[in-house]
């Protein structure tokens, strides 16, 4: 190594893969038909042939598990009582966007501690969509970067990808390929019925 190469850096813990993550936390065949369906769903709204309005509620990002699943408890009944109205979808973002310092979300920082322990907060995450499907709500999330998707879009049923004015300098941060759907924001609307 020469000195000018790596100078702040103290190591090196490789990522661990997507498929193995997928490998170990699988999507039963239960969740993955609830994903299917509930994304057929959002593109009935979106396409007009379900005149339901599509409801993304949730945190605006997620740092307690046990709070975000009994969120998601109380969203599964707001869910069934407005089923003829509503197409209800839980947001669940991981990651902090606009965030320069301190905390940057529970995939990169799941202790809160600055211990940046990304497998345990890929690990964490991938678990918390899981135990939210199984329930029967359908998940929606951000992707901020090309990475964090592959280890969990099997999980959602609609995605906002994190570019525009704020991101449009980072390539590397521009939607990335996925099944569910996805959507983008740059200017904040509002629209009723």
């Amino acid at each position: 190594m020469t000195r000018t190469s790596d100078t702040r850096i103290t190591g090196y813990d490789p990522l661990l893969s997507p498929s193995a993550l997928l490998d170990q936390l699988p999507l039963d065949d239960e969740a993955t038909a609830i994903v299917e369906q509930s994304r057929a769903g959002v593109r009935a709204v979106l396409d007009g042939s379900d005149d339901r309005l599509l409801v993304i509620a949730g945190p605006c990002s997620v740092h307690d598990p046990a709070a975000a699943l009994d969120y998601a408890g109380r969203l599964i009944g707001a869910r069934e009582l407005h089923r003829a109205d509503l197409l209800i979808v839980m947001r669940v973002y991981f990651e902090k966007p606009r965030t320069v310092t301190g905390w940057k979300g529970l995939i990169n920082d799941p202790g809160m501690d600055g211990g940046h322990d990304v497998h345990r907060g890929l690990r964490t995450a991938r678990q918390l969509l899981r135990d939210i499907v199984a329930a029967g709500l359908p998940v929606g999330c951000e992707w901020l970067d090309p990475i964090t998707p592959q280890y969990i879009a099997d999980t959602v049923t609609w995605a906002r990808s994190a570019h525009g004015p704020r991101r449009a300098r980072s390539t590397a941060s521009s939607p990335p390929a996925c099944p569910c759907r996805s959507g983008s924001r740059t200017v904040p609307t509002a629209t009723s019925r």
